[in-house]
Parts: C-alpha cells; structure tokens; sequence
C-alpha cells in the first residue's frame, strides 16, 4: 500500500479569468494556508509604517490567507479589520488568527464593492493584489472595457466613503502610474496621489492617496521614485505575480 502523503492541489489556474471566479477562490482557500501576492510584508514595512500610527484604524480589502495584518499586528497595530469575499478564507483567518492570539483583529465576509461600513470610520485603508484582480479581463489596459472601469470606480468610490476626512489608501500592485492615473486621479476624489517602488529585479508599486489633500499639482500622481523598466521576464516575477503582468504589446500599441 502507498503510505506516501497525498499532493497539495495546483492552485495555480489555467488563465487569470479564474480570478474573477468566487468558486475558484473557495476552492483554493479550502487547501491553501498561505500565500502572498506581490512580494512579502519585509519589502515594503518602511514604506507603509511612514503613513500608518499605532492608533489608526486600519481596513484591509481582500485579506485572502495573507499574513499582512498579522505582521501590521507584530508592528503595533491592533485596530485592523481584515475582509474577504470568501467565507472560507474569512474562517481560516479568524481560526488562524485565533490560535495566534490576535484576538482583537476582525475578520468579516464583505464585498469590497459594497462595504458594510459607515461613513469616514477608518484611518487607513490597505489592498495588496486585490485591485489587480478587477483589470484581468479589462482588454486595451489604455482603455479598458466599460464594465472593468465601473468596478474599480466603485471600489475607489467606497474606500473613499469609509476613510476619515484625512484618511489614506494603500495600494499596493502592478499597474503602471499611466493606467492607474485615470482612476486614482478622478475628479470625484479629493485625495492627492504619490507612488514609491519597491522590489529587485521587477518593480512593484506602492500608492499613497490622501484624502482631503488634493491640489492642482495631484492632477499628475506624484512619482517618488525613478520610473522603473518594466520587467518581460516571468521568472524574474514570484508565484502568480507574472499573470498580472501586463502585456506590453498592448501597452505599446
């Protein structure tokens, strides 16, 4: 008889459009215990504590089994409420969480679309990958498919309604300042935007939107950092990173 130990299910998907798939996400949940896009907290800590105090009260969109607000926690910051759209992924995190002791942290099944909070109730707002997931099947990443910028508006739209009049958005992700410009930069919101890059051979981008302090300079986000070449490379990228990748024949066509 075999007594070896069985293998761990394939995550990975056949296509990034499985992103889009709830299923897919519970099913993954179901196997996966961690897993962390778009490099680990120890990149970017820096970067993030320069906007984040001990006191605020932090928000994280899409929290998946993502170690992030454990490590926030490590850090001091123990007003964080964590989201996911799968209720298997918010189980495994408050059972996790649990076991680690981080009591205080909350872990609830809502949709980042249609967030169950009231107005101006957190200091910081924080996303790491879960933006991303919106502009898989978004086409001409120039201009993307109506349906793609009605989703991603109406993400900006509630993170923007839950922060505090000074609140701050963390954005953590793959897309360019030039694509991301036509969202993050809307007439509509009043936060200014300015970027840090972080990683080695492939560049990640970290955004800072403050709200209530936009100006007419944050017409243009505001670039901290040099502009880096964008990798065509897969195996310079980790994990799934590379399916967010975008395809640079669209971009230069």
């Amino acid at each position: 008889m075999d007594r070896s130990e069985p293998e761990k299910p394939d995550v990975l998907p056949s296509t990034a459009l499985a992103y889009l798939d709830r299923n897919y996400w519970d099913k993954r949940f179901a196997h996966e215990e961690h897993y962390e896009w778009f490099k680990d907290y120890s990149h970017f800590r820096d970067l993030v504590l320069q906007h984040i105090k001990l006191q605020s009260s932090v928000l994280e969109l899409g929290c998946g089994n993502s170690q992030l607000c454990e490590e926030l926690y490590r850090d001091g910051i123990t007003q964080l409420t964590c989201i996911d759209l799968s209720p298997i992924a918010v189980h495994n995190m408050q059972q996790r969480l649990i076991n680690k002791g981080y009591k205080e942290i909350k872990v609830l099944e809502a949709d980042m679309l249609d967030l169950p909070f009231e107005d101006g109730c957190f200091d910081v707002v924080i996303e790491k990958g879960t933006m991303d997931v919106l502009f898989v099947d978004s086409g001409d990443p120039w201009n993307p498919h109506p349906a793609t910028v009605e989703k991603v508006m109406k993400m900006l739209h509630e993170i923007h309604r839950v922060l505090k009049p000074e609140g701050i958005f963390i954005s953590i992700t793959f897309g360019q300042p030039h694509f991301r410009r036509r969202f993050f930069g809307h007439p509509e919101f009043t936060w200014s935007v300015e970027w840090n890059t972080f990683g080695e051979t492939f560049h990640y981008f970290l955004y800072i939107l403050k709200k209530g302090q936009r100006s007419s300079e944050s017409e243009e986000c505001g670039e901290k950092t040099r502009m880096p070449a964008i990798s065509l490379y897969h195996d310079e990228l980790e994990g799934e990173d590379y399916l967010f990748r975008t395809n640079l024949d669209e971009m230069e066509s």
